[in-house]
């Protein structure tokens, strides 16, 4: 691929006709194979959000005062530690957290998961958590004792199976996935939180895809924690969160050992902190936890229903373009599950889903996530094309349109019954159209 300027635009003036909120990159303009260009139709939300038009001016206008968190008596640094524990704040109205409450700020849901497996007392009992999860609210709980379990055909069946699994023994903990990150089902908290209190399991909540699509409510969920990533959540400037019950926090070992994270350092020993401070070692990401913060806050002005209503009638209308195909195949988990977040999962007969990604975004200026979505297991499940593991990802949130829905199912109609119009080739950086001439920006 070859390096030269194309012009583009990386902020939009004004939010795309017929999406919910501005994101930076609305018009952005990309190339297509063979000469011309396109406005990119984001489709992938569901790896990486773009950031909301609000989110990018917060952080533009907090820069100025840039300073050290807890450190310095300068205005930036009293400004700065104002910022970020306003930002704590925030988070934690977003998310329906209780008085008592920890908000943790940590890199993103994946940090967040493996905070709280180093923070779950040793005598507590197993974790407990469906083999189809994400592997961030996987592999952190098989480092201790641990059962997973097989997810069956309809969710009636999965639930008997999670509470015969909590019911086998002390069960410390229960971590689940709020929405799936390949097919965006949805699962009935309020049961599942009922039957692991019942059991005297705690509930940990991976909402990383659930938080930027559904309301979430600690409190009335009753879930004792809940993960969250920025970058998914309109705020990809590397934060995420772990929200929840102190005890276990305030006495585990501190999941990062420095600065910040200590009342008192000696040749004898150090006493630690507790609260949040415990556990954020370092100098924090301010501009992360603001960018955050700002998210949260804007998703909050959305009137009650908008987000769902928005997602459900783009989800519709692609599942409507997509199931008339005989040759694509659509994703489901559950044959009876009622819900879900804007994802949709599928696959084209015959053809490789990376190259399906790569002819949509060479030849179409779409771009979708091709793959396993780090959910090895639950694709191994799935089994939709045994000579071509993984599948294609559509997943959209309040930046999408639905004229970018359309482009999506126009190319995979085009594609069904005329093939791509280029040749594509797989190289160890994944699919790409032969002798591919897009120029990349000059920021590269």
């Amino acid at each position: 691929m070859s390096i030269a300027p194309f012009p583009y635009s990386s902020v939009a003036d004004r939010a795309t006709a017929g999406s919910l909120l501005h994101v930076v990159g609305q018009d952005l303009r990309v190339p297509l194979v063979g000469g011309g260009e396109a406005r990119y139709a984001n489709l992938d939300y569901g790896a990486t959000s773009p950031a909301l038009a609000t989110v990018a001016e917060r952080v533009t206008r907090v820069l100025p005062y840039y300073g050290s968190v807890h450190r310095g008596s300068g205005l930036p640094a009293r400004v700065s530690t104002a910022l970020y524990e306003q930002s704590r704040a925030s988070v934690a109205r977003f998310v329906g957290a209780r008085p008592d409450d920890l908000v943790v700020f940590t890199r993103n849901t994946t940090d967040a998961l493996n905070l709280l497996a180093s923070a779950i007392p040793a005598d507590a009992g197993d974790v407990v958590f469906l083999d189809s999860e994400h592997h961030a609210n996987l592999l952190p709980w098989r480092r201790r004792g641990h059962r997973a379990v097989a997810v069956a055909p309809t969710l009636d069946e999965t639930l008997r199976r999670l509470r015969a699994a909590l019911a086998a023994g002390p069960a410390a903990l229960l971590a689940i996935t709020g929405a799936s990150n390949v097919t965006g089902e949805l699962v009935p908290l309020e049961r599942i939180v009922a039957l692991a209190h019942a059991a005297g399991a705690r509930v940990v909540v991976d909402a990383a895809q659930l938080a930027p699509h559904r309301r979430v409510d600690v409190a009335a969920l009753g879930a004792d924690y809940l993960a969250l990533s920025g970058h998914k959540l309109y705020a990809p400037y590397g934060a995420g969160a772990l929200v929840g019950r102190a005890d276990w926090l305030d006495v585990a070992e501190p999941y990062l050992a420095g600065g910040g994270a200590v009342r008192e350092v000696t040749w004898e020993g150090t006493d630690w902190h507790d609260g949040p401070a415990r556990h954020e070692a370092g100098t924090p990401n301010l501009l992360g936890a603001v960018a955050l913060a700002q998210a949260c806050e804007t998703l909050d002005t959305l009137a009650p229903g908008a987000l769902e209503a928005h997602e459900s009638s783009l989800r519709e209308l692609l599942l409507a373009r997509l199931e008339r195909l005989d040759a694509v195949r659509v994703a489901r988990i559950w044959s009876d599950s009622e819900g879900a977040i804007g994802t949709v999962a599928f696959v084209v007969d015959g053809y490789a889903p990376g190259h399906v990604g790569a002819y949509l975004s060479a030849e179409h200026g779409v771009g979708i996530r091709d793959g396993r979505f780090c959910a090895h297991q639950l694709l191994g499940v799935l089994g939709l094309d045994p000579a071509h593991p993984g599948a294609l990802r559509a997943s959209f949130g309040v930046g999408t349109s639905s004229d970018d829905v359309e482009r999506l199912a126009r190319a995979i109609e085009r594609l069904v019954v005329e093939g791509p119009h280029r040749a594509y080739t797989a190289g160890p950086d994944g699919w790409a159209p032969v002798g591919d001439d897009r120029p990349l920006p000059e920021l590269l």
